[in-house]
This record gives structure tokens, sequence and C-alpha cells, in this order.
């Protein structure tokens, strides 16, 4: 992992916004776009990016898990057998108490299995408060959330970002924004993790409104010019 400044221990800002409405999210990148002009010929090319988010808390956190690494199609048939499953979004709890069969009858794997337990058994026991997140300033709740089992910064902030709605929660370490920032701003190659978080502080509390217009920029890239995304 590449070392990145430390994450302040302070508490959510109040200048923080959060993304519940697409309303938010479009004043968001207005003002995101005051900031930082440059970002304005991406939008223009791609579009202005619509709100994007995902049920709140473990259930939030079991979609963003199944969906490593799968296809799209892939992780909704899953979601869907799983909500089968449990008769709905599962809890902690009710993870906990189905067999590792069933889950792989599901179609989870081993490794993602171990993940959800793991994960479940924190919020039971309560060594992890996916609530407490939410008062933490985005930097200092991803690095809180990484004592989960088998979450990474990249998941961390992918939670924060689409399950709470947090706006300035930055997935810097994602191949994605890494290549459209490098081909956005004209450098070498694709920007390295800790190059995106520099050229990132630019843009708070606007973080991850930003992230949304590069990877809007990506897939509108890669869709003129016929590569796959």
């Amino acid at each position: 992992m590449t070392d990145l400044p430390p994450a302040p221990l302070g508490p959510a800002s109040d200048l923080e916004p959060r993304l519940d409405r697409q309303a938010d999210f479009d004043h968001a990148l207005d003002r995101l776009l005051a900031l930082d002009p440059r970002l304005v010929p991406l939008v223009e090319f791609a579009g202005r990016p619509a709100l994007r988010r995902r049920a709140p808390g473990f259930a939030g956190m079991v979609a963003i898990v199944v969906a490593q690494q799968l296809s799209v199609a892939a992780a909704r048939s899953i979601s869907a057998r799983l909500e089968a499953l449990f008769g709905g979004a599962p809890t902690p709890e009710a993870l906990l108490a189905e067999s590792p069969e069933s889950l792989r009858a599901a179609g989870l794997s081993a490794p993602k299995i171990r993940t959800l337990t793991g994960i479940a058994r924190d919020l039971v026991s309560g060594a992890v408060d996916l609530d407490t997140v939410a008062h933490m300033e985005a930097d200092a709740a991803a690095a809180y959330l990484t004592k989960l089992p088998g979450i990474g910064l990249w998941t961390a902030d992918i939670y924060l970002l689409f399950c709470q709605g947090r706006a300035d929660a930055f997935p810097h370490g994602d191949l994605a924004l890494q290549v459209a920032a490098g081909e956005a701003f004209e450098l070498p190659g694709r920007a390295s993790a800790l190059g995106l978080w520099a050229i990132a502080e630019d843009w708070r509390p606007y973080r991850g409104v930003a992230a949304q217009v590069l990877w809007a920029y990506y897939g509108a890239k890669r869709a003129r010019t016929g590569v796959p995304t």
C-alpha cells in the first residue's frame, strides 16, 4: 500500500456535504467545477454524472464485497440469491446463523464468506460501529473501516461514498481514476495513488464528486473509442 499522509482524527466537518438526493449532488458538482475549472471539459465530454447510492449499513457492505472482481451481471445474480436466502437484505446476525454451505450455494466464494462472516462478527460484537463513521472526517472514517477483516482503503472509501453519501470520500487507489486523471491532465502515464491523492487536495470537500466525474470521463472516453471499460 502506498504511504499517505496521516488521516485527520477529528469529527466530520459541517462543511462536508452529504449526497442524499440528486439535488445535493448537482449542487456539490457545481461547487466542485467552480473550485477547479479543469474538470469542466470532462463534464462537457462525458455529461453530468447521476447520483449513485447503495443501501447503508451491513447490507451495503455485503453488496460491495459481493461485487468485487465480478461482472455487474454476476454480482446482481448473487445478490438476488442472497436476498432470496435471507428473505431480504441480510443482517449480521442472520448471516452468522447461516451455514457456509448455504452461502456457497448462493454463489459466494470461500474468501468472501470469510470476509463477510468476519465483518458480521465485528459488527455484532461492537468492535466496529458503522454508525460511528458518519460522524468522522472522511479519511479517518476510511481508516477506521479498515479495522474490519478483509476491508482495505478502496472498499472503505467506496462504502463511504455510495452507502453513506460522503461527498469527500476518495478512493485514490482506484485504477480507473488513476488512468482517467493521467489522461485528463495530460500526465506521462496514469497517476500514482500518491499523485492522485495530492491532486485531489484541491477538490476538498468534494473529492468524491470529482471521483464520479473522473469515472464518467473514463467510461465515456472508452465507449467513444471502442475500448472496453
